[in-house]
């Protein structure tokens, strides 16, 4: 049987140069906060089913959402809630045909970044 000959080749040139992008980035973080939003939706519904329930059970499910665990969770779905807002809002102006030219595109990513972050602190400030 004859000997397979191996051909050595060189890694493809885009997997030698190729730089994350900002606009790949914050797409890829609009999918995970959508998602992520599920969580804090499971404990906020856990939480009001469980005061629907009994008091013990609500005493359990109190003791979880007003726990570091909770406070993390509802803190991380606030900053998704608005990070995924101000996300489709920079949607909806590319959809308009603007904002496509790359400068402009990363400074919107940076703005969605930036506010989601800013925004999540006045709500929490405002809240408390």
């Amino acid at each position: 049987m004859a000997e397979a000959k191996r051909v050595e080749r060189p890694l493809s040139p885009h997997l030698q140069i190729y730089r994350i992008q900002l606009t790949s980035v914050t797409s890829i973080l609009t999918r995970i906060t959508g998602n992520a939003l599920i969580v804090g939706v499971i404990l906020a519904v856990w939480w009001l089913l469980a005061a629907a329930t009994s008091d013990a059970y609500f005493a359990t499910a109190n003791a979880v959402a007003t726990s570091w665990f909770g406070d993390l969770v509802f803190t991380g779905s606030l900053w998704a809630a608005w990070y995924h807002y101000l996300a489709g809002m920079r949607h909806l102006y590319y959809d308009a045909g603007k904002g496509l030219d790359l400068p402009t595109a990363e400074k919107l990513g940076w703005a969605v970044i930036g506010g989601s972050v800013v925004l999540t602190i006045i709500t929490i400030i405002l809240v408390q």
